[in-house]
């Protein structure tokens, strides 16, 4: 009877592991399938360099939302990722019971907040701080940077808090023998242990970076030219797609396809990166 029932649940995981594979699959099938005829179309390199997003004059250049979602991404990470880690190790190794059961909701609550209300946030509070501090109308790529670290702030800070709680705490307890204060324990032993489930949770930050659009669309401007200031509005590739996919028609549709599939190389890239960074530490 055992028998069975681990047949039978064997039985079910592979069939979930395959629907996963196989939903992957039909994402990667629809975007390639209607995105590359569209790039050949337009030529790749103009596509990919061009700088004029012009669909009534079939000029479809998306170097300026390239552009736009890196510097939002980046300026997203410098300012979520070192708070999001410090925040983390304080929880997990600092932080009195008392506040901890304050202070974890609180986070929790952040990651079940939806985008639209962070972009009315971000409206109604950043623009106008920005717009009265420093330069410009204040959609800006300074604005959608601000407004995107707080956004990632949750899972930088529940995944790697969960890596460093799950260090042996024989690691902390050696270092205090040979003589270490608490403080260096935690930031030369502890944190460098768990290296690899930080590095997940900036990861998973940059996928929630790159990958937003309602919040991001209501702070940045939607502008598609090359900035040249972080004071200056941008248009992102998520922004150009939800924007401009409810009326577009023929080629103007097939080229916001190919935007996603830009959008999808780039998550492919930074998930492998960091497959490759992973293995290396471990070989170390």
């Amino acid at each position: 009877m055992n028998r069975k029932k681990e047949v039978i649940m064997e039985g079910v995981f592979l069939f979930t592991a395959v629907i996963s594979i196989v939903a992957v699959a039909l994402i990667c099938v629809f975007l390639f399938a209607n995105g590359f005829p569209a790039m050949k179309k337009i030529g790749i390199w103009e596509f990919l360099s061009g700088k004029t997003w012009r669909p009534s004059n079939n000029k479809f250049g998306i170097f300026p939302m390239i552009l736009g979602s890196i510097y939002v991404t980046a300026g997203a990470l410098v300012i979520g990722v070192p708070v999001g880690i410090f925040m983390a190790v304080f929880m997990a190794r600092f932080c009195p019971k008392k506040i901890y059961k304050v202070l974890k909701p609180i986070v929790d609550l952040l990651a079940g907040i939806p985008s639209i209300v962070y972009g009315f946030f971000g409206l109604v509070v950043i623009v106008p701080f920005i717009r009265e501090h420093f330069k410009g109308n204040g959609n800006s790529i300074l604005t959608a940077s601000i407004l995107l670290g707080i956004m990632i702030l949750p899972t930088i800070i529940g995944v790697s808090e969960s890596a460093i709680r799950a260090v042996e705490e024989s690691y902390y307890e050696g270092a205090l023998a040979l003589g270490a204060t608490h403080e260096r324990s935690v930031f030369t032993v502890i944190v460098p242990a768990a290296k690899s489930g930080i590095m997940a949770a900036v990861v998973l930050g940059v996928g929630r970076a790159i990958g937003e659009t309602m919040a991001v669309m209501m702070v940045a401007g939607n502008q598609a030219r090359v900035p040249d200031s972080i004071f200056k509005g941008i248009r992102t590739l998520t922004s150009n797609i939800v924007m401009e996919m409810g009326y577009a028609t023929d080629l103007h549709r097939e080229a916001l396809i190919a935007t996603g599939v830009v959008l999808f190389v780039f998550i492919l890239i930074i998930n492998i990166s960091f497959s490759i960074l992973k293995s290396q530490g471990e070989e170390k």
